[in-house]
């Protein structure tokens, strides 16, 4: 069998349109510059609450983070960040479009993907690309890219979880580029792939003899 040598880059930030789209999905993007924590306490806060953003878009940087930071305040105030533990992007669909407008980002970071229509819809118009985090248990590794914490922004109104980290960082990764400029998304095109396959492995097969409630014996409608 032969081996796929995976497309390997360290993209610097903040990244123009033209560097952005040379990302071809399935690329490993390592990123070195400013990025900044914001979840869905954030996005609430700033595009339905109405608050905006407490920074500029200079201070704070262009790539945004889903993630929930292990975080402290130590005793004399500086701010640490040991590990940044992504978290599913899916449920900020709603805020997408008000975000883009409203913060610049042109790079999100998280876990699991959207899908294509949600990148064509949302991303494609501001520009912007998606990376995924690589696996489960990378917070830590992730953290080792942490340079230095530059500020924590709303601690008091959203708690340290929910709280904007501004953090700069150095060849913080492995992510994958799941969703490209052009609102491509791989997960998207390696499922097509499996599920082309997946009547013939289940050929022959009999239905599961216990089944936990909502399951089905259609392997069409099975999330791989």
């Amino acid at each position: 069998m032969t081996k796929t040598k995976l497309k390997t880059v360290t993209l610097e930030l903040p990244a123009s349109r033209d560097t952005l789209a040379e990302l071809e999905i399935g690329t490993v993007v390592y990123l070195t510059g400013r990025i900044f924590t914001a979840r869905e306490g954030v996005y609430k806060r700033a595009v339905e609450d109405g608050h905006g953003l407490p920074a500029s878009r200079e201070q704070m940087g262009s790539a945004n983070f889903h993630c929930s930071p292990a975080a402290r305040i130590n005793e004399d105030g500086t701010l640490n960040v040991g590990a940044v533990t992504a978290t599913a992007s899916f449920r900020f669909a709603k805020w997408l479009d008000g975000w883009f407008e409203l913060s610049g980002c042109n790079v999100i970071i998280g876990k699991g993907g959207m899908t294509s229509e949600i990148y064509k819809k949302s991303f494609v118009p501001a520009n912007a690309i998606y990376l995924t985090t690589v696996g489960y248990g990378t917070g830590a590794l992730l953290g080792r890219g942490i340079k230095s914490v530059v500020d924590a922004h709303w601690r008091n109104e959203l708690g340290l979880a929910q709280a904007i980290w501004v953090l700069d960082v150095e060849k913080m990764g492995p992510f994958l580029v799941e969703g490209d400029i052009h609102g491509n998304s791989l997960f998207e095109r390696e499922n097509a792939k499996v599920a082309a396959g997946i009547e013939a492995a289940y050929e022959g097969t009999r239905p599961a003899t216990m089944q936990r409630y909502g399951e089905l014996d259609d392997k069409t409608k099975e999330v791989i």
